[in-house]
């Protein structure tokens, strides 16, 4: 105990000898590092850490650092890149704490790398199973931190606790059997004492769930279940029982409503994925924000985006939970650009609907009621001939994270233009085989594209976008200086002016970004980090152009707003 309470000093003095002697002192990692639930509850009090997956817990991706900012953002550099070894293409977002991040590597390696130099700190390794069932290639998107340890959540389905010095292993628990088609693909989020993680498999019939695990001991604390089973409420959405097989996983990280006490979770598509004919009903909770109490995970309440869905359209976007202005009076909102082509805005605190429109083009719906139903187009479902619908499976945003700025009151969108033909096939389910239920393709000359937009938050109305010939599959990341970070589906990395979408910087990364990027600051400059293809790419300012501290002007611009 007398360790934790002297770490905050220990760290004090070391950024003042690093301020003092920084020519001896830069490759000297700051290890003593306690990462409390007060520091990552308050995260925004310290910009120049990215604490957790979204930068914070209301999921904003939202930076107060504004060293670099519209007037200086040409100027910008790449400071080092890190070569990762896995073969595979890489999605993770770092966790950055007092100059050292933490990231994953897919398919299975946690790694800590000194965010002076690049250099590798050290790294953890597991065997992965050559026998696992997949739907998506091998992805991880990025690790936890709390107290000295580093949480992940392994490709079969383990959850780890690393110590945050070493790489040692602490403990592992296993939260489900990959031979049934579980796996784990998200980063966990920390709320309280405890580690919330999801589950992936949603294409293999898995039951999905969303766990609570206790940090200290991995014993699992509660699990939701996100389809009822028998006797439960909601299991009469489910005909006969396909609730056994009725997918819903939970495969991307959530948000936390600090006030409220509400994990706030997205869910996946239904089981079989194109074949509803076993499953009548709306398929309660596949394709649905749920809303749990932190601690029992008892449900609050729920929203369903795609009842019965039949095109595979995950709801397991990033939610974002934003306090601003709706219809001329303040509300706290959850906003939501969903795979099904629509822009939702509902009330956070009883996950009442209160407004929705498309975000890019989408033939499968004539519009939203006012309870928030889809109403449906006859002749939208997948057929044995072929359905033409748009969008794509790849829904209108995918997993990647959008970003809500409260500067400008905006919020920002990787989105997917882009539609789909949808058939209809076996639903014949095999335990730990491919439960599909049909399959798609894309249309002959269809004319795609991807887009980076900004939409009003309170109406989702378009105010600007950056059109990319590829699809994006990459998240975007908004701050004060002004700015949105994006990685353009066809490698750049750029910086745009977040109010009108200007680009002001351009860099050619040479390969596909499928990551979100992220900011922080190390000894007084704020620096930005994205991994494109196999590498972690980090910009910064050069000497000159970044005088004022990242955690100063920060301060700076923040007694101006008030």
């Amino acid at each position: 105990m007398q360790a934790l309470l002297l770490c905050p000093f220990a760290r004090a003095w070391i950024r003042l000898l690093r301020s003092a002697f920084a020519g001896l002192l830069a490759a000297v990692p700051l290890f003593c590092q306690i990462v409390t639930w007060e520091r990552i509850r308050d995260s925004d009090k310290e910009p120049w850490n990215w604490l957790t997956y979204s930068g914070n817990l209301n999921g904003q991706r939202y930076s107060k650092l504004d060293q670099i900012h519209t007037g200086n953002a040409a100027q910008l550099r790449p400071a080092w890149v890190y070569q990762m070894n896995g073969a595979h293409r890489q999605t993770a977002s770092p966790v950055v704490i007092d100059g050292i991040l933490y990231l994953s590597e897919s398919p299975a390696e946690v790694l800590a790398i000194d965010g002076r130099t690049g250099r590798s700190l050290w790294s953890f390794s597991r065997p992965v199973p050559n026998d696992l069932r997949l739907c998506c290639g091998m992805p991880n998107r990025g690790v936890a931190v709390l107290g000295d340890r580093v949480y992940w959540a392994s490709i079969d389905a383990y959850l780890i606790a690393l110590d945050a010095k070493t790489g040692r292993k602490i403990w592992e628990v296993q939260i489900a059997d990959y031979r049934k088609g579980y796996s784990s693909t998200g980063a966990p989020l920390i709320v309280k004492d405890k580690v919330i993680t999801g589950i992936a498999g949603g294409e293999y019939g898995i039951r999905g769930f969303l766990d609570a695990y206790d940090a200290q001991s991995g014993q699992r604390v509660w699990r939701f279940w996100t389809v009822p089973a028998a006797g439960e409420p909601g299991v009469e959405t489910w005909g006969g029982e396909s609730w056994k097989t009725g997918a819903a996983s939970t495969w991307i990280t959530g948000a936390y409503d600090v006030e409220q006490n509400l994990i706030i979770w997205g869910t996946g598509n239904p089981g079989p994925d194109w074949n509803g004919d076993q499953r009548p009903g709306d398929n309660l909770y596949s394709d649905c924000a749920i809303a749990l109490d932190a601690d029992t995970g008892k449900l609050k309440w729920y929203f369903q985006f795609t009842p019965h869905d039949v095109w595979d359209w995950d709801s397991v976007q990033v939610p974002i939970l934003a306090d601003t202005i709706f219809r001329g009076q303040p509300r706290k909102l959850l906003l939501w650009a969903n795979r099904n082509g629509f822009y939702y805005v509902l009330d956070r605190t009883t996950g009442k609907f209160l407004h929705a429109r498309p975000f890019v083009k989408q033939t499968w719906a004539q519009g939203i009621d006012d309870h928030g139903r889809p109403i449906v187009l006859p002749g939208t479902e997948p057929s044995e001939t072929g359905t033409k619908v748009y969008p794509d499976l790849g829904g209108g945003a995918n997993w990647w994270s959008s970003s809500y700025s409260p500067q400008t009151d905006l919020y920002y969108v990787a989105a997917r233009e882009r539609g789909g033909i949808y058939f209809k096939g076996d639903p014949t389910y095999r335990e730990g085989a491919p439960f599909h239920g049909g399959g798609t393709r894309s249309i002959p000359r269809d004319e795609s594209y991807g887009a980076l937009r900004a939409l009003k938050a309170s109406t989702g109305e378009l105010v600007w976008e950056q059109r990319f010939v590829r699809i994006p599959g990459s998240g975007v990341l908004s701050t004060a200086g002004g700015l949105v970070f994006f990685g353009s589906p066809e490698g750049d990395f750029l910086a745009l002016n977040a109010r009108n979408g200007e680009i002001l910087y351009r860099f050619r990364t040479g390969a596909p970004v499928v990551a979100n990027p992220v900011t922080y600051a190390i000894d007084g400059r704020q620096q930005v980090a994205l991994v494109a293809g196999r590498a972690l790419f980090v910009f910064e300012l050069p000497p000159a152009a970044s005088a004022v501290p990242a955690a100063r002007s920060s301060a700076k611009a923040a007694s101006k707003r008030r």
